[in-house]
C-alpha cells in the first residue's frame, strides 16, 4: 500500500431520476438521493485509491459521517471529491464533498476505509 495524504480523486455525476429520494425509497421528493450522493462519496474514496494498493489489496468502508446540505434536481451535474485526509496503518481517513456546477455545497463528511487483503478477507466470509 502506497497511500499518503493529499491522495484524491473527483467524479461528476449526473442526477438521474433512479438517483432520487422517490427512486430509492429514502423520501417522497425526487432529488438526489442521500443513499446515492454517499454512493458517489464511496465511489470518489476507491478512486482515490486506485494505483495505490498492492497486488491483491482491496478496501472497505468501515465508518462514514454524511451531511447532505442542500437538494440537486435531475438533470444536475454533482461533483464528488475525495481526499486522504490521514493514514493510520491500514485504515485511510477520506474528507470528502460534493458540489454542483454552480459551486455551491450539496454535501460533505468523512469516510473511513481499512485496506484488506482481498482473498483473505473473501475466505473469512465464506467461513461464516
Amino acid at each position: 500500500m502506497d497511500v499518503s495524504q493529499g491522495r484524491r480523486a473527483e467524479l461528476s455525476c449526473e442526477v438521474g431520476p433512479s438517483d432520487t429520494a422517490v427512486a430509492l425509497g429514502s423520501g417522497s421528493v425526487a432529488v438526489l438521493a442521500t443513499p446515492r450522493l454517499l454512493a458517489w462519496a464511496e465511489a470518489a474514496t476507491v478512486t482515490a485509491l486506485d494505483g495505490a494498493l498492492g497486488v491483491g489489496e482491496t478496501s472497505v468502508g468501515v465508518r462514514v459521517e454524511l451531511e447532505h446540505t442542500a437538494p440537486s434536481a435531475v438533470g444536475e451535474v454533482v461533483h464528488v471529491r475525495a481526499e486522504v485526509v490521514a493514514v493510520d496503518g491500514a485504515r485511510v481517513v477520506f474528507e470528502v464533498e460534493a458540489r454542483t456546477a454552480h459551486a455551491s455545497s450539496v454535501g460533505r463528511g468523512r469516510i473511513e476505509r481499512v485496506v484488506v487483503d482481498e482473498a483473505r478477507f473473501a475466505a473469512r466470509l465464506r467461513r461464516g
